[in-house]
């Protein structure tokens, strides 16, 4: 009984730790919207799809309001988007995605990760040129029918759509995002995430113990309070 009560609050401890880093990047990414376009979600479409990825995430309200606010002071730390690019162990493309107010500490951190794992941080382009990036859009399903809905998006950029669970994915190309945004807002439809993914042109096949190293690397660079994102094209 003492052992699956520690089971339970380690991974109770897992779950709120991971929900405090999602709410950590969903404010960092208010503050950079805010700070580029405004407080005014209606006026700021770039907001307004991180408020809905935001209460997508259970965020409490009154913690996103005070995200706004706070970007709004002149004195609050301005953050960057920054994109890293390397190999890991065996070969395997890694995109890491940052949001960072110091580059010097997070490309540094993020050197480390690939040297204790054997990988090398590569340059801008030395494995993007092997991902696609795309916007995914999710919604609940509700009573929408796939196939009108399928035949309607076409025009704005639709790439594929996939059902999941009761939700509805909806991918684009990159360029196509704010296409896609307004379509999907025009028809009322509300929107529960909208972000970019990295997917790999091809992918690469690792034994369970190879993927396992691989694994450690991915963890060390999603500890990084600096880090948002992750991407391989392991299999």
């Amino acid at each position: 009984m003492g052992r699956a009560f520690e089971f339970r609050k380690e991974r109770k401890f897992k779950r709120w730790s991971q929900m405090s880093k999602v709410f950590t990047r969903l404010g960092k990414e208010i503050v950079m919207a805010v700070k580029a376009g405004g407080p005014d979600p209606s006026n700021n479409s770039r907001l307004r799809t991180i408020i809905q990825n935001a209460k997508g995430a259970s965020m409490p309200k009154d913690r996103i309001e005070a995200a706004i606010k706070r970007a709004s002071n002149k004195d609050e730390k301005d953050y960057e988007e920054i994109v890293y690019e390397g190999y890991g162990p065996y070969g395997v493309a890694v995109i890491i995605e940052t949001s960072t107010d110091n580059i010097n500490r997070t490309v540094a951190n993020i050197r480390s990760y690939f040297t204790k794992s054997s990988g090398s941080l590569g340059t801008s382009g030395s494995v993007s040129f092997m991902f696609d990036k795309k916007a995914v859009f999710r919604f609940a399903q509700a009573d929408l029918d796939m196939e009108e809905l399928e035949l309607e998006l076409i025009d704005y950029g639709l790439d594929e759509i996939a059902e999941n669970e009761g939700e509805i994915f909806v991918y684009t190309a990159f360029e196509d995002f704010g296409k896609m945004q307004s379509a999907l807002e025009e028809k009322h439809i509300e929107i529960i995430n909208a972000d970019f993914q990295w997917f790999p042109a091809t992918t690469v096949e690792l034994s369970e113990e190879h993927e396992e190293e691989i694994n450690k690397l991915i963890e060390r660079l999603e500890e990084d309070d600096d880090v948002n994102q992750v991407f391989t094209n392991v299999a």
